[in-house]
């Protein structure tokens, strides 16, 4: 679960890590709160659960109170890649000497924490490896022993560190660690960790996301997952749907996340696109089924969809029927392509060949298929 950049920052605070000063505007009439508190020149900033906010327009500059004005109102209410913006965090601009990059996530492989840190902070942690490898120190945490003040001294000396900023650096690199213990972070980041012309650090942004499955130790978030979700997708998560939206135009559904992530895999290798990624769980009803249909044909990009089904748990009958009750329902009538194969298979088959839908076996079958009528609607 992704918290907002204001939420990450009061956990860095909580920590006694240094972060500019701001404030939170969710609507035109809190303005006065900016001048009260901050003295201009101000960083105005939508506060949205998407990466690349800055590239989107979602990250502002102003001199004064004026300008600061018009961008807020600019801001909220707009969209930032899809998500509406409902606040923004108006703060200080620091004069900056140099900015930095320090974050902690988790290694899959390794089956641990990792620590990554660089002196070419400001921009993603995938560019700076790409451009600037030599730049990028990485620090395993053995999970035996943790992470030591030693280890963050070792750190801040790699960056170019010495005597009183090493230490102050190396304390923030260690306040970090325990907050993201704490509070079960997949991912803490200070990007950018901003060195001041006065010689001082500060956490110019803060992100942090926190393991669902640790949810249960942080209740006081249990009520935010929506900001960080575009409307089909809290309305797939309503129906028990796991649903992601993407750039394509074949919509895909499938049951099992294994196996949508086959389908897609399967789509790109024939040379499409998928528009989504949808996952109706096991044991799916007709009713799920008919709702996932609702959410993937919602996309007005979608020109055709892909179900791929392999019958266990989940009933290729009652898919059958949840295709059927979707078309009469929403009356749908872009093409689709079905795979459909296991539990109650031939009874499945026998009620959309008599609706006249055609049924295949094979997946490499249907993507091709699909990517086939995708094609051919796009060049018309």
């Amino acid at each position: 679960m992704k918290l907002f950049e204001y939420e990450a920052k009061g956990i860095l605070i909580k920590y006694g890590i240094p972060v500019p000063k701001g404030v939170l505007i969710t609507s035109s009439e809190e303005l006065d709160k900016v001048s009260a508190k901050i003295n201009p020149p101000y960083v105005i900033k939508a506060q949205v659960l998407v990466a690349g906010r800055g590239k989107a327009g979602g990250i502002l500059f102003a001199e004064t109170m004026s300008e600061a004005k018009d961008k807020i109102e600019r801001l909220l209410g707009s969209e930032i890649k899809g998500i509406k913006v409902q606040s923004v965090w108006v703060e200080e601009k620091l004069r900056t000497k140099t900015e930095l990059y320090y974050g902690i996530t988790v290694d899959r492989y390794r089956k641990t924490y990792i620590i990554l840190a660089s002196s070419a902070g400001g921009m993603e942690i995938e560019e700076i490896a790409e451009k600037y490898p030599e730049k990028l120190v990485k620090f395993p945490v053995n999970p035996l022993e943790g992470f030591r003040p030693y280890h963050a001294r070792w750190i801040a000396k790699k960056l170019g560190y010495e005597r009183k900023q090493m230490l102050e650096l190396a304390s923030i690199f260690y306040k970090l660690y325990k907050a993201a213990m704490d509070y079960d972070a997949e991912l803490i980041e200070m990007n950018p960790l901003i060195e001041t012309i006065e010689g001082n650090f500060v956490a110019a942004d803060a992100r942090l996301i926190i393991d669902n499955n640790a949810l249960y130790r942080h209740p006081e978030y249990e009520e935010h997952f929506e900001g960080e979700y575009t409307k089909d997708e809290i309305e797939a998560k309503r129906k028990g749907l796991a649903y992601v939206k993407l750039d394509g135009n074949i919509g895909i559904i499938g049951n099992g996340a294994g196996l949508v992530m086959a389908t897609l895999d399967a789509v790109q290798l024939y040379g499409g696109k998928p528009a989504n990624f949808l996952d109706v769980g096991g044991g799916a009803s007709s009713d799920r089924i008919a709702a996932a249909l609702n959410i993937v044909l919602s996309n007005p990009n979608v020109d055709v969809v892909f179900m791929n089904i392999l019958g266990g748990i989940t009933r290729c009958d009652q898919v059958a029927m949840g295709i059927l009750e979707a078309k009469k329902r929403i009356g749908f009538t872009k093409p689709m392509v079905i795979r459909l194969v296991g539990t109650n298979e031939e009874e499945g088959r026998k009620i959309l060949s008599e609706a006249g839908i055609h049924v295949l076996d094979s997946m490499e079958e249907a993507a091709k298929k699909a990517v086939e009528i995708a094609s051919k609607t796009f060049k018309r």
